[in-house]
């Protein structure tokens, strides 16, 4: 399984749109793509007072589905996202593959 992981620091000024944004529509749109399983929403848990930290794990099965998803979903949805939020935000995206789930420590 591979975890794409996009952290974004969005502008408190538009944190409550963004939010409703990325809810009612940014994240729809990436799962309609069929490319991933699951998502979470998570706030990262840090004092910033240029802006709230967020991250969002999309979960799919393999590395192929998501070069997939690059190739031919990525693009129009990153640049919606930035025209939407030009100068309110900095992101960067990480890959994850899960080596381990559900065990037991």
């Amino acid at each position: 399984m591979i975890i794409y992981n996009v952290t974004i620091k969005i502008d408190k000024e538009v944190e409550n749109d963004w939010y409703k944004y990325m809810i009612t529509q940014h994240i729809p749109d990436v799962m309609s793509t069929g490319k991933f399983k699951e998502y979470r929403l998570s706030k990262v848990m840090v004092d910033d007072d240029e802006g709230t930290n967020y991250s969002i794990q999309y979960l799919c099965s393999d590395m192929k589905t998501l070069e997939d998803y690059q190739n031919n979903h990525a693009e129009p949805l990153q640049e919606e996202h930035t025209e939407r939020y030009r100068d309110k935000f900095v992101a960067f995206r990480t890959l994850l593959e899960v080596v381990d789930h559900n065990s037991k420590i």
